[in-house]
This record gives structure tokens, sequence and C-alpha cells, in this order.
């Protein structure tokens, strides 16, 4: 059963809370906004706010979920932070060995980290690793990823904050591409879209557009559920194979 909005995964999963801003993509953080908002709720998981906090309660969640689920691993921290130590990272690790009917998905802006990870941790054949690439600046982090032996290798374009160019995609199975949304939300412009759905198709990596977010393809702000997803009339949200 899907319990989360997230429109690439059905289940999130979080033995690690909180983070700290590390490039472009962090400013209009969503997972601070949403801790922050908890934390005042009085949930007693985000009592520490955004600050990072390891949750050993909650390691063997997915040990209880008989069905077979695509679980999203801290969709409100990053797994690889250089504060969460190796020693817990392998008990994330050995819950998703001691479930093989789930599929997980790592993603990170830690790249490095996960890639220096990886080398010395086999990886399960259920994981899929992904990095987030927001701006040029960051297209690094997908030289970390395409050489890591997962079952899938995948790319966050999530929020799109410029043109990326020319891409590299490479062992890269699949390329989520999105808006950003929000009252400060930086706009997104239909050819960078278009610029990385036409470099899906000839290299072969499955394209999926989430978003366009607080800022409409015709460049105009308003909220993002009437700016929809659709690119000339379709949805494209392929998964990778």
């Amino acid at each position: 059963m899907k319990t989360t909005k997230i429109e690439w995964t059905d289940k999130t999963w979080n033995p690690v809370t909180g983070c700290s801003k590390i490039s472009a993509g962090c400013v209009n953080c969503y997972a601070e906004v949403m801790a922050r908002r908890l934390q005042a709720m009085g949930q007693n998981k985000y009592k520490n706010g955004f600050q990072l906090t390891l949750h050993e309660d909650v390691l063997s969640e997915p040990l209880s979920w008989k069905l077979p689920h695509t679980i999203f691993v801290c969709s409100m921290s990053d797994l690889f932070h250089k504060n969460v130590p190796d020693e817990f990272i392998n008990k994330v690790i050995a819950v998703i060995k001691l479930t093989p009917h789930h599929r997980y998905q790592l993603l990170t802006k830690r790249a490095d980290r996960m890639a220096e990870y990886f080398q010395n941790h086999p990886i399960p054949e259920n994981v899929w690793l992904g990095a987030t690439v927001e701006n040029q600046s960051e297209k690094g982090r997908i030289d970390f990823l395409r050489d890591l032996n997962a079952s899938v290798r995948f790319l966050s374009c999530e929020p799109l904050l410029e043109d990326l160019g020319e891409l590299n995609l490479e062992n890269i199975d699949w390329v989520i591409v999105g808006g950003e949304s929000g009252t400060s939300a930086r706009p997104m412009k239909e050819e960078w879209v278009l610029s990385i759905k036409r470099q899906t198709e000839i290299q072969g990596s499955a394209f999926f557009f989430k978003q366009w977010g607080t800022w409409g393809s015709d460049g105009v702000k308003r909220n993002k559920y009437v700016n929809g997803k659709l690119i000339n009339g379709k949805i494209y949200q392929a998964m990778p194979a």
C-alpha cells in the first residue's frame, strides 16, 4: 500500500532524520520544513527538529511489512551524511538484506561517501543507488555513482535549478526530474527538462518527470497541483527495467 506522496516510491523509512546543507539544492529543503512542523506538533521522533538524529528504534520497521514495497530510505535525511557512522549504515544494510522482498532506494547528495562505503561493503541486490544532481556543479556526483555495482543506479534532478548541459548517462538506469515547490521556489525552464529527456532517450535511461512545481512550464508562478506534470500534454513516468 502506498503511504507517501512521493510519486516514484511507495513507502519511506527514516532510521535517520535531520541533515545539513551542502549544495544549492538544499536551500529550500522540504525535509527541514516538514521536520520543524512535526517538532512543533510534538512528535517525539522530531524532538530535535532538523538536527541529525539516529533512530535505532525504527531499524526493524521493514521486517513487519509483509507485502513487497519500494522503499525510499532516509527521505528526511541523508544516510551518507558525515555524522552517520559506518556502524549505523551497517545496521541499515543488515535490515535490507533480511528483507529481500522489498526494493530500497538510497538517494544521496554525498555520492563520494556512498562510493567509499560500498568499496568495502557489498551492495545488496535489492538496493537502488541514487545521487541528486540539481545543477552543473554537482555533475561529478554521477561519476561516483556510475561504477557502483547496484541493480539500479539513478539520478534525481530535483529541484532542477539550471540547464545541466551534456550528460554522460553511461550505467545510469533512471533519471527523475522535478521543479521546486513552495513560496521561495526557484523556476525551472521547459528547455532544461526537454534536454534531459532527449538525452535519456538517446542513451537508454528511463525518464521520470515528477512535477513542474511552483513555476509552470509557461513560466507562471501558481499552485504546483495546477501546474501538474504534463510535458506537451503527456505524462512521462517510466520506471527502470
